[in-house]
């Protein structure tokens, strides 16, 4: 006797119910319900709601107080350190450019004293070379 066996996969696919459409039903039965249960009046449930929005619409824009405060704080420390870092990094360009300046100078000052030195030597030759041309021309 032979078993013929089907060994194809099987897939399941579960969907589950919940999410946001069950928690926004279950936030308007438990604010029916709170409601209905309530000690208190009509009006003054509604009274305490106004001022619970007050209250919360005057912490949030606290809040934001706040964090404009802090933005602007962050956004001015950032400008002075970036100033700081620009004036730091010209005064090292200035050193720099007069250090540079200061190589010319001394590189010309150097040119000259080289040229004068060479003429003097030049100078000097010539005024030997005239010196030795008399003498040669009265010996022969």
């Amino acid at each position: 006797m032979t078993h013929m066996r089907d060994d194809k996969p099987v897939i399941i696919i579960e969907k589950s119910g919940g999410g946001f459409g069950g928690f926004l039903l279950g936030l308007l039965i438990g604010a029916g319900a709170a409601l209905l249960l309530a000690p208190q009046s009509g009006e003054e449930t509604r009274e305490q709601l106004r001022e619970r929005g007050r209250k919360l619409r005057d912490d949030a824009r606290s809040r934001a107080e706040d964090l404009q405060e802090r933005v602007e704080e962050g956004y001015e420390r950032a400008k002075e350190r970036l100033e700081d870092g620009f004036e730091s990094a010209r005064g090292v360009l200035r050193d720099k450019r007069a250090g540079a300046h200061d190589a010319i100078d001394a590189g010309k000052a150097a040119v000259h004293t080289a040229r004068d030195e060479l003429e003097r030597r030049l100078a000097e030759k010539r005024a030997s070379r005239s010196a030795a041309e008399p003498e040669e021309a009265e010996t022969t």
